[in-house]
């Protein structure tokens, strides 16, 4: 039985959609010359892009005998799907315990420390409106 397709990309994925990001419409020829070190075959981009379109990532149309690929989620809508995945495996469903971890791993700038208080005052001034 074949495996279900993961909500999320793969790093092999994920190489190939930047490279279509940023293009927005590419061939596979376009993308094979656009990937940073090391190389990828032809072959391989290819059945790479075939596995983002059954994915629901991309989608082509004919350019005579050519595929042009697009992508049909964008960058932030991916990066939401998959820190969604990590969220829900790892934390328990809870953004809040993701937060808490990666701010006690690693000490925030002090710009970021000040949108997390300015945050916090807005949450706790929109409980006080609630009552």
């Amino acid at each position: 039985m074949p495996r279900k397709p993961s909500p999320t990309l793969t790093d092999a994925e994920l190489r190939l959609m930047e490279v279509l990001w940023n293009k927005e419409r590419a061939t596979v020829a376009d993308i094979v010359g656009a990937l940073p070190p090391p190389p990828v075959h032809y072959s391989t981009v290819l059945t790479t892009m075939r596995i983002l379109e059954r994915k629901g990532f991309v989608r082509h149309h004919e350019d005579g005998r050519t595929y042009v690929y697009e992508a049909t989620v964008d960058r932030d809508a991916a990066a939401d799907s998959a820190l969604g995945h990590v969220v829900k495996k790892f934390f328990r469903n809870s953004p809040t315990s993701l937060a808490l971890r990666l701010v006690s791993k690693e000490r925030p700038s002090r710009e970021e420390l000040e949108h997390l208080k300015t945050l916090i005052d807005q949450y706790e001034d929109e409980e006080d409106a609630r009552g």
